[in-house]
């Protein structure tokens, strides 16, 4: 089998589609679909079977877009051992991030990276919903996500999940609030406040469910916004309460609004770094990875 045509299966299995497949590849759709129709040929098996207007992978499709990975893994990681052999580090490294991770980690990986001058790093900014992360890496080699405390973890078996932290989320309040002197607060605390929230299915909102499932009622937003620094502007002056991430939101805290744990609840979110298996395995993106993971200890 050609490696070239087990590529293209692989990306139809991720991709879902062959429009998407030849958008991705630079190719025409005729010519997509005439190499994968050689790769069942090849195969000897229904690969692929019509889904409405499209097609969509047969049991041994699937079977074999595994399979593909596995090769490509396996060349990514035999360049790998060369690469390290000869002591050299080179190619592009496509870097996917949302606004708040880039401030923690953004501004230490470039110092990193600095080390690595042949390796050219080319960032782009992502902030979608917390299940939206994973479609990303087809686009990317590494995608940075965040998931909220408790949320339920999707099908990643065909991914490299690298954890980079845990951040806390805390209660933020006006320095003239009630609760800003407070050690901690509890959610009856502060349920009943107006709420400066994220869009709904962002991590920090799944926080806030989970605020109001043990408070016993729901929590009033009254803005939503993904850009911290404009929650926390209208936390300063006093518009209302938000859950923000601590590391994140702490440098900017001294002097205009007051950062207090929640009790009795876990509060938090999960960084990670998510790859194809076959990216993960490139000596570039791994030392990006190494990089990030070094950058995310020092928090």
């Amino acid at each position: 089998m050609e490696i070239a045509h087990l590529e293209l299966l692989r990306e139809l299995a991720d991709r879902g589609s062959v429009t998407e497949v030849a958008r991705a590849t630079g190719r025409t759709t005729s010519a997509v679909s005439q190499q994968l129709r050689l790769l069942q040929r090849t195969a000897g098996v229904q690969l692929l079977e019509r889904s409405g207007r499209g097609v969509r992978l047969t049991d041994a499709g699937e079977a074999l877009a595994r399979t593909a990975v596995k090769v490509s893994t396996a060349i990514a990681e035999a360049e790998a051992d060369w690469d390290r052999y000869r002591r050299t580090a080179t190619g592009t490294v496509r870097l996917a991030f949302f606004y708040s991770a880039g401030e923690i980690l953004i501004p230490g990986l470039l110092d990193r990276m600095d080390a690595y001058p042949q390796i050219e790093l080319i960032t782009d900014e992502r902030d979608v919903g917390e299940g939206d992360f994973d479609a990303l890496v087809s686009d990317f080699d590494i995608v940075i996500a965040h998931r909220s405390d408790g949320g339920a973890v999707a099908d990643r078996s065909r991914l490299h999940v690298t954890h980079l932290l845990r951040e806390p989320v805390d209660v933020a309040v006006a320095l003239d609030h009630r609760l800003a002197k407070l050690d901690r607060v509890t959610t009856a605390d502060v349920i009943d406040e107006p709420w400066i929230g994220v869009p709904k299915e962002f991590p920090l909102d799944r926080v806030l469910s989970a605020v109001s499932l043990q408070a016993g009622r729901d929590a009033k937003i009254i803005f939503r916004t993904t850009h911290l620094p404009l929650a926390e502007k209208l936390v300063e002056v006093g518009r209302g309460v938000a859950l923000l991430p601590r590391h994140s939101s702490r440098p900017r805290a001294a002097g205009r609004f007051a950062l207090v744990p929640l009790a009795g609840i876990r509060a938090g979110r999960h960084l990670e770094a998510l790859s194809r298996p076959d990216r993960a395995a490139r000596r570039s993106v791994r030392l990006v990875l190494d990089a990030l993971t070094a950058e995310a200890a020092t928090l």
